[in-house]
């Protein structure tokens, strides 16, 4: 047999094993990672509902700072998205978009991380006195030998940038609560001080007071 035969054989084999073990893999992937921040949910929220401010934290801007990003939809909340392009490899191209947003509590969006179809979840819950943040991405791989091949591989690559983009958010936005002013305490007024009455007066439950009338001087 000849050697290019014998290379195209192998080669048949190998996709045939690969495409059995694949059989194997799981049919839906999720890959998820958790931070506990120093602050109540509703002051997390603002940074995960708004997505212009994911620069301030998201992973991708640190390992491409030339990224570029466009917007489109309401500033924040339902129907916001993100788009991306970049020449760095580990970044890629992709789109984020919100599609529900439940105040303090948790959000969804539907998710292109380099080709990969899926969706991302934030979950926030009370944790001591801070709150605990949950970020997530799962996708279905359904019958294909590729998608499962990846699906294999999401935790190590979603979860390294996972874990950078929660510890950026933890540390704006503990960093970003030091630094506020801190509201003064609300000033309560002190109650009026009633002057004396005079002498002969007489002080009615109202609060006025009533001067009695004088009897007039006899004439000499």
């Amino acid at each position: 047999m000849a050697p290019m035969m014998r290379l195209v054989l192998g080669l048949g084999v190998l996709v045939l094993i690969l495409s059995a073990v694949a059989l194997g893999l799981p049919s839906y992937v999720t890959a998820k990672r958790s931070v506990v921040i120093n602050a109540p949910e509703y002051v997390v929220y603002p940074y995960l509902n708004n997505l212009r401010r994911y620069q301030d934290w998201a992973p991708w801007s640190d390992k491409d700072p030339n990224i570029r990003l466009t917007y489109s939809g309401p500033p924040e909340g339902n129907g916001a998205k993100a788009e991306w392009v970049s020449d760095v490899a580990a970044v890629g191209n992709g789109s984020i978009q919100i599609v529900e947003s439940k105040p303090s509590s948790s959000m969804t969006l539907a998710a292109d991380v380099k080709g990969i179809q899926g969706t991302s979840f934030f979950e926030l819950a009370p944790a001591g006195a801070g709150s605990k943040v949950t970020w997530s991405f799962g996708f279905e791989t359904g019958s294909s030998p590729v998608k499962r091949w990846k699906g294999l591989m999401l935790d190590r690559y979603i979860g390294e940038f996972y874990e950078e983009g929660l510890e950026k958010l933890k540390e704006t936005v503990e960093a970003s609560r030091a630094t506020s002013t801190p509201q003064p305490a609300p000033v309560v007024p002190a109650a009026p001080v009633e002057a004396p009455a005079a002498d002969g007066a007489e002080t009615p439950a109202g609060g006025e007071t009533v001067v009695p009338e004088q009897a007039p001087a006899e004439q000499p």
